[in-house]
C-alpha cells in the first residue's frame, strides 16, 4: 500500500518564543524528523501543510512574518511538496487530494498539530476520502485549553481525549510502532 507523510502545521508560532506555544512540540518535532528520514529513504512522498492565516488582526500564522514559517528544523527536501490551507482541514479549499490521487496514495501517516484541531479535522476528512490512516500519536502536539465553564483543561488530556475520539477514523501508532512493522 502506498503512504505518504503528512506534516500539518509545524510552523514557528506554535514553537517557544512563537505567538501561540503548545505543550512539547519540540518533542513532536523529534519524532516527525525521524519520520521524514524513513519517508526519504523509501522514496514515498513527503507533503507539508502550512496553515496562513490571511484574517485581518490574525493572532498567529500571519501572512509576513515569522511565525508562520515550516520550522527550521523539519527536513524539508527538493522533492518536498508544500501545502498552503486556510481552514483547520488540510483538504477543505486545496489541491491535497489532487496530489495524493496523482501519487496513487492509499495510506496517509499524520503528524504535526495542533491534535485538537487540525490534526483532527484532516484525518476525519482522510477517512471520509477513503484513505487508510495511521495517526502518529507521538508526532503530534496540542496546548492546554479553557473549557466552556472557565475550568483549565492539560494538554495532556486533550491529548489523550482527541487521539481516543480519532481511533474510529485512524489507526493510533507511536512513530517506534510504526517503523518496528514497516
Amino acid at each position: 500500500m502506498k503512504k505518504a507523510l503528512i506534516v500539518i502545521d509545524v510552523q514557528n508560532d506554535y514553537f517557544e518564543g512563537g505567538k501561540y506555544p503548545l505543550h512539547k512540540p519540540q518533542e513532536a518535532l523529534h519524532q516527525i524528523n525521524r519520520l521524514e528520514a524513513y519517508f526519504k529513504k523509501i522514496q514515498q512522498p513527503i507533503i507539508y501543510v502550512q496553515h496562513i492565516n490571511l484574517m485581518k488582526g490574525a493572532s498567529f500564522f500571519e501572512v509576513n512574518t515569522s511565525g508562520v514559517e515550516l520550522h527550521h528544523d523539519l527536513n524539508i527536501g527538493s522533492k518536498a511538496i508544500i501545502i498552503e490551507k486556510q481552514y483547520p482541514n488540510s483538504f477543505f479549499k486545496t489541491n491535497l487530494l489532487e496530489i495524493l490521487k496523482n501519487h496513487a496514495i492509499e495510506a496517509l501517516v499524520i503528524t504535526g498539530m495542533m491534535t485538537h484541531m487540525c490534526i483532527d479535522s484532516t484525518t476525519r476528512a482522510a477517512k471520509e476520502h477513503g484513505f487508510n490512516n495511521l495517526l502518529i500519536h507521538d508526532a503530534t502536539a496540542t496546548r492546554d485549553l479553557v473549557s466552556a465553564d472557565g475550568k483549565k483543561v492539560l494538554a495532556t488530556d486533550v491529548q489523550t481525549a482527541y487521539l481516543w475520539a480519532l481511533m474510529n477514523f485512524s489507526q493510533i501508532l507511536s512513530t517506534n510502532e510504526f517503523l518496528e512493522n514497516e
